[in-house]
């Protein structure tokens, strides 16, 4: 079984940085070496535009783009390459979405659902798209431990919602939701349903087909894979229902002055020069991952996160922000007379990085009469050690306010 520790040897930055206890995975993971060997061998070799270039150089980018479409569909086990599209990340997914999905058919009075501990990006858009729509928000209120509460989530499933869309982990509570069954109680109403995991594809196994959802997204750089491209997956018969978000380049069939027809699915929404060096290296990303034996790692992950909770709880003056019975490597928190500001910058001085802010969770975090919590979030490069690091850090945080 491959260790933590030997996994962090594939990425370089740490040799760059070996006193650097990095714990802001949920906002960017760092890149494996085959994921930079990967875009680094594309522009050396194999640089050029795709899809409409009959020479040979423009024939091996193509195949590259592609290739690493078909990836991303094994990796996420859709039925088909064609039911991934290449997007900028999970926000622009999302925006596709509600913009090319739901806005035609979205009407006053209708109901868009998702949850109370959603990102900006899975709450902003469909915020938008009611108002213009004079359509209703409805938020899934959560428990004390930060958890869906199931009887008001089925409970709010009426006819009036037209799109069910929430995260698979939460990005700030560190809650994983019962994606399946919340998808299974949707459809049975006939519901579509938008998963976004963007802070799940690193270390939990997704399969589209098993979960039944209509979409999904994921960023590539949460992933181990470049910034600036990410996927949306969509059920085929969903995206040939779809009109273009946007339009130009690359996503048409026929084009005339008056009159435009469109590609098919996916090109249909992927207008202009797509991020092939990005989609290239999300490709390799997803291939490093998928070499790893993921249920030991999950394992091992999970052992680190109990020794971080463990370690977290025992200093006085400090609580934990989501205390949900299923829950992943990220661990919220606030300490008594420091601000999360002012911790992160004392934490930065012990070199240990985390995340202080609300952390695109706004809503949820004022709900909580909090003004943001300091967060520590897990990825496969971590190692005892580095919690070690945090708790010293949090040490001298406790010395200077305590």
């Amino acid at each position: 079984m491959q260790s933590l520790t030997d996994i962090r040897k594939d990425f370089p930055l740490f040799e760059q940085h070996p006193e650097l206890a990095y714990l802001d995975s949920a906002a960017t993971s760092q890149k494996p070496k085959a994921v930079l060997e990967a875009i680094h061998h594309y522009y050396l070799n194999e640089n050029a535009n795709i899809h409409r270039g009959i020479y040979d150089l423009s024939m091996q980018a193509t195949q590259a783009y592609e290739s690493a479409r078909k990836k991303v569909a094994d990796f996420i086990n859709a039925a088909e390459s064609r039911e991934i599209v290449f997007t900028k990340g999970s926000t622009d997914g999302i925006n596709l979405v509600a913009n090319s999905y739901l806005a035609p058919q979205l009407e006053a009075g209708d109901v868009v659902l998702i949850s109370a501990m959603e990102h900006h990006a899975n709450l902003v858009p469909w915020q938008q798209l009611c108002h213009a729509k004079g359509a209703h928000l409805e938020v899934i209120p959560l428990n004390e431990r930060g958890e869906i509460v199931w009887r008001d989530f089925v409970e709010r499933l009426s006819p009036k919602v037209k799109m069910l869309a929430f995260v698979h982990v939460s990005n700030s509570l560190g809650t994983i939701n019962p994606a399946q069954e919340m998808i299974e109680e949707a459809s049975k109403r006939g519901i579509p349903t938008l998963l976004d995991a963007a802070q799940s594809v690193a270390h939990y196994p997704l399969d589209v087909q098993a979960l039944g959802c209509d979409f999904l997204v994921f960023s590539g750089h949460k992933v181990f894979g470049p910034t600036g491209i990410g996927i949306l997956f969509g059920r085929a018969e969903r995206l040939e229902e779809m009109k273009p978000y946007q339009s130009g380049g690359g996503m048409i069939r026929r084009v005339q002055y008056q009159e435009t027809s469109f590609a098919p699915i996916p090109q249909r929404f992927e207008a202009g020069t797509p991020h092939v060096a990005g989609a290239i290296g999300l490709g390799a990303a997803l291939d490093y991952v998928q070499s790893l034996d993921r249920v030991a790692v999950l394992k091992q992950l999970d052992a680190l996160k109990d020794y971080a909770t463990e370690v977290l709880n025992g200093i006085d003056g400090l609580q934990i922000i989501g205390q949900a019975k299923a829950k992943s490597g990220i661990l919220s928190f606030v300490m008594e007379l420091a601000h999360p500001h002012d911790i992160a910058t004392i934490l930065n001085e012990a070199k240990v990085a985390v995340r202080a802010g609300h952390h695109c969770t706004q809503p949820l975090l004022e709900g909580l009469g909090l003004p943001g919590t300091a967060r520590a979030s897990l990825s496969i490069y971590n190692q005892h050690s580095d919690i070690d690091q945090l708790k010293e850090g949090l040490q001298t945080v406790k010395q200077i306010f305590g």
